[in-house]
This record gives structure tokens, sequence and C-alpha cells, in this order.
């Protein structure tokens, strides 16, 4: 769109589409069109969507043990008696927490990492959540009812950052009296979590090993 057409339409519209453009995916034309589908909607739909985003901004934040995204301290995965507080799942993004809840076979608790080690990009351990990781397994009150943990899951990603961030927690971990196992390899390589069915997701689940089994 040439800059006459964008000033043609009035600064509120326009504000709203530079708006939308800053979403991921979301280029000058489509920012336009959802602009202008907002614009036509009712009232009460475009008031809705105002406030669901106003709500999340105002009453998520990261459970305070796990780390994945709640309105409630602890979240209630934590806090649920019917999960296996002795097993944590480590996943990178709560994105890939929903993934593998999607399965319905895994029933003990997770540790958000809110990343992975990637030194090109200057993100380090200490950037993410290991810390409060270890320190759920080194004091047992840290973690979900104050139950210790026992085996320790490294979900992540399968590529080269993932791995990385995998090599480093099961060399991390091997020191404190935990088991580590990391996804079977069912999992196409340089792939993501959440672009895998259920189906993969389950047997990786269900066919994990020991993480001196070598990574890759």
């Amino acid at each position: 769109m040439s800059p006459q057409g964008m000033n043609a339409f009035p600064e509120p519209v326009d504000r709203l589409v530079r708006e939308l453009q800053r979403l991921p995916g979301i280029g000058r034309r489509t920012a336009t069109r959802l602009a202008f589908h907002l614009l036509k909607d009712t009232d009460d739909h475009a008031h809705a969507l105002a406030q669901a985003i106003e709500d999340v901004k105002t009453h998520i934040s990261c459970c305070g043990i796990c780390f994945q995204l709640t309105d409630v301290e602890p979240c209630r995965l934590c806090t649920n008696p019917a999960r296996d507080a002795s097993t944590i799942l480590v996943v990178e993004q709560p994105g890939d927490l929903m993934t593998f809840e999607g399965t319905g076979m895994f029933r003990g608790l997770y540790h958000v990492l809110a990343g992975r080690i990637d030194p090109l990009a200057g993100v380090r351990p200490e950037d993410l959540t290991v810390p409060a990781l270890l320190e759920r397994i080194d004091v047992p009150e840290k973690n979900a009812r104050g139950v210790r943990v026992t085996e320790v899951i490294l979900g992540l990603n399968p590529n080269l950052e993932g791995d990385s961030t995998t090599l480093y927690l099961a060399e991390v971990l091997s020191q404190r009296d935990v088991q580590v196992t990391r996804l079977a390899r069912g999992l196409p390589s340089g792939s993501q979590l959440e672009f895998a069915n259920n189906a993969i997701l389950a047997d990786a689940l269900h066919g994990r090993q020991g993480v001196e089994d070598g990574v890759g």
C-alpha cells in the first residue's frame, strides 16, 4: 500500500492497523483486513476482544513454581492432587506445555524454562528458569505440594538449541539424586513440538530414555 493510501485512513484506523501489524506473522495487508473486520463487527464482539486482551495483560502471570501461564498462584496443575508431583517434564515455552497436555498422556507436573540456551543470541542458563528448576529438586518444599522430585524428563525441542540445552541440563542434573530421562526420538530432528501430533508426543513420552543414551 502506498504512503498516500496509508494517509487516507482516519488516524484511529491507521493506529489499529499499525498495532495489529506488530503481531507475529501479520503484515500490513492482513492487518488492514483485520482492522476492517473489527470495524464491521458488532460492538459487543469488538468490546469482548478488547476486554479479553486487557484481562490477559492484567490477570495472567507465571506460576511461581512451574512458570506456566496462570491466573491463580500456584497454578491449577501444581495444586492438583491427582498430578504426580514427583515427576517433572521440562519444556521451553507454555505452548509446549499445552501441546503435551493435549495428549492426555502425562500426569506429572511441568517446568517451563521460558526459552532455551542460545549463546549466539546471548541467552545463558541464568537467563532462563534453570535456577528455579534446580531449587525444586534440591528443596522439596519449593516443589508443588512439598513433594520430592524423583524424575526429570527433558522435553525440549529436537533441534540444535534444544539439544544443547538438554545436554547442559543433563550435566547439571547428573550431580543430583534424580532420574533424568529425555523424550524418545520419534520426533523429527530439527522440528518444533507444537507441530507434532498427539500420537507422536504420546509415543515420545512413553518411550523416553535415559540421557546417558545420548542426544541426537
